[in-house]
């Protein structure tokens, strides 16, 4: 098997650390790797399976002789070296929200879309969508394949990890605080996180929306093709890993919660929870570490014809981030 050359750039962040997990877990034939990072992280080491990398700047890697190159060091990074990186012919999976909506990129979950490789040509770019897109797309691709969505309406319960290893530390610090009568003031978020949460994720766009709820709304379409209606309201809760996500949906076409979940049970990349028998469903803290989309309380919303309700777990740094990357380049080769 031909083995590839491969660099994860923003490699000693949460999701830098978890694609290197991705590779090694699922055995990605890798001839050399290498791990680039801010200065500040230089000489330091990252693990690698049963080995450790030292950590370089993405300016002491040679593009020209790098097969695929994972960006994870958000949008300020991709846009001064992605397009270099691909010039040289290397192949950069892309993770910040620089080129998902741009038409020439494709923007990818290989269980919805991985068609939209078919022509594509070393030495590119390709989007990997925002994390709480990639599992939405998994879960209601063979939905509207089957019975064709009309209208979509979610609601997100983001864990802090998705803002970054700070957000986690603010979580943890506030959390520990409040036990000794203290108050640790927010400096990550808006507003304190401890035994709280707000419908606030990234920046308020003039007609009241957030920029997470507009990526969520603009890559939903673009991942399934359609220009479906998508109503979304994103909340950060305190949390430390993994998003869920509340997911009403309504189709042209006459469909039930049993249907639903008879297609979307057969699936791979997917573990669904019957409510016919126990009452059974995922958590956050139950998909830590798990590759899988979870989907459970599937059921028929009695307000409206042919639309059912679902709940969506998944762990934001696997399937939500690194695990699609990994898939992508998996898919190319």
């Amino acid at each position: 098997m031909k083995k590839y050359n491969v660099a994860v750039i923003g490699a000693t962040g949460n999701v830098g650390r978890e694609l290197l997990n991705s590779l090694n877990q699922r055995n990605f034939p890798v001839n050399k790797i290498f791990a680039a990072a801010s200065a500040d992280s230089v000489g330091k080491s990252v693990s690698f399976g049963d080995s450790t990398i030292k950590v370089c700047q993405i300016t002491d890697l040679d593009f020209s002789d790098i097969d695929f190159a994972f960006f994870c060091a958000g949008s300020k990074v991709s846009k001064q070296y992605a397009k270099t990186a691909a010039s040289k012919g290397c192949t950069v999976i892309d993770k910040s929200s620089l080129f998902r909506l741009e038409d020439d990129v494709p923007l990818v979950v290989p269980e919805a879309n991985s068609s939209v490789l078919k022509n594509f040509k070393a030495g590119g770019i390709i989007a990997n969508p925002n994390c709480c897109s990639i599992p939405l797309a998994v879960a209601l691709k063979p939905l509207d394949n089957a019975a064709k969505i009309k209208r979509v309406v979610v609601s997100t319960y983001q864990s802090v990890s998705g803002a970054g290893k700070e957000a986690m530390d603010e979580l943890y610090l506030q959390t520990k605080a409040k036990f000794i009568f203290e108050n640790i003031p927010p400096k990550v978020f808006p507003t304190q996180i401890a035994f709280n949460l707000f419908p606030h994720i990234g920046d308020f766009h003039e007609n009241g929306i957030t920029d997470e709820e507009y990526k969520i709304e603009q890559e939903l379409k673009k991942i399934i093709g359609r220009d479906i209606k998508v109503s979304v309201t994103c909340v950060r809760v305190p949390v430390f890993v993994s998003h869920s996500m509340s997911v009403n949906v309504e189709f042209e076409n006459k469909i039930n919660a049993k249907e639903a979940e008879e297609i979307l049970s057969e699936l791979d990349g997917i573990i669904t929870y019957s409510c016919n028998n126990e009452i059974k469903y995922a958590t956050p803290v139950d998909v830590v570490e798990e590759d899988e989309v979870y989907i459970s309380r599937i059921r028929d919303d009695n307000s409206c014809n042919n639309t059912i309700n679902m709940w969506i777990t998944t762990d934001n740094l696997r399937k939500g981030a690194a695990l699609n990357a990994v898939q992508i380049a998996e898919e190319l080769i």
